[in-house]
């Protein structure tokens, strides 16, 4: 009797579940209270440092209107030498705070950095959607390569969680256009997650509209060098599935693996070492490493 009320209520839980991610899985995956709140941060400005955006509206092809925040050189002539970054937010996520990221690309860096803030996150139009958000990145990258003056500098994917499926994704489907990819604390897809985040739904992926196949995607990768960012103590995003994406990858252009020992789904980006990384993976991605220019 005992075993059995054990399988009723694990059925029950399980049914509950799948009902849940079936009528609800955007809303869990992409959720409202975090987009809102996302509304409340200021756009990362550092007067002092002398750094400047622009804020663009930009119209993707189904006709929503997203926000997008540039970061120019402040000379022409310096922005268009220079590479330029489209930062992808996480699923919890706000432009609004990057800070750490525009201050590290553009000051320390001296590159050029584009915000993107997808639809129905920040003050961007639209609900979002694994589709949605993929023709917003796309609108991204088509902004930058009409952009006057970054049109033609070397670009720089970075994403961060639900960001780095995002990059991938545009990675695979526009490799010609892009430079490098930086990934942090990704996953392989949302069903493969789901299943390691609670055992019973693997009976039930079979019903997710939201799949960020990244596992697939990234072994089409064959020419864009690839840096991996793993927290060891992710809870979120179990580290195995980023060395599975690390495996799966065969680029001819290299990859690069860091772990961060201390390091969780939140915080990697504050682990001592993190910007030094980046930097020596674009130095050898990008750049001629003996004379610190551009390749």
């Amino acid at each position: 009797m005992v075993i059995l009320e054990s399988i009723l209520t694990g059925m029950t839980i399980t049914i509950g579940a799948g009902t849940l991610l079936y009528f609800y899985q955007n809303e869990l995956l992409y959720p409202a209270k975090y987009r809102k709140k996302s509304c409340e941060f200021d756009i990362p400005i550092f007067s002092n440092d002398g750094i400047l955006y622009t804020e663009v509206i930009l119209t993707t092809k189904d006709k929503v209107r997203i926000r997008a925040y540039v970061y120019k050189r402040p000379n022409d002539d310096e922005a268009c030498k220079r590479p330029t970054v489209l930062a992808l937010h996480g699923n919890r996520g706000s432009i609004g705070q990057r800070s750490a990221i525009v201050h590290k690309f553009y000051h320390n860096f001296k590159f050029n950095v584009v915000l993107l803030s997808y639809r129905g996150y920040g003050h961007s139009e639209g609900i979002p959607s694994e589709e949605g958000i993929k023709i917003d990145a796309q609108t991204a990258l088509e902004y930058i390569r009409r952009h006057p003056i970054l049109y033609g500098t070397k670009l720089i994917l970075y994403g961060r969680s639900l960001g780095g499926a995002v990059a991938i994704d545009l990675a695979a489907r526009n490799e010609d256009e892009i430079n490098a990819l930086i990934l942090e604390n990704t996953f392989l897809s949302i069903p493969k997650l789901l299943s390691t985040l609670f055992s019973p739904l693997k009976y039930l992926t079979f019903i997710c509209t939201q799949i960020w196949s990244s596992d697939e995607q990234i072994g089409t990768i064959k020419k864009i060098p690839i840096l991996f960012l793993s927290g060891k103590l992710d809870a979120l995003v179990p580290q195995q599935q980023m060395k599975e994406l690390y495996e799966l990858t065969n680029t001819s252009a290299g990859k690069e693996w860091k772990e961060f020992p201390f390091g969780n789904h939140g915080n990697t980006i504050s682990q001592l070492g993190y910007w030094i990384v980046i930097k020596e993976f674009l130095l050898w991605a990008i750049f001629d490493k003996d004379e610190g220019k551009l390749k």
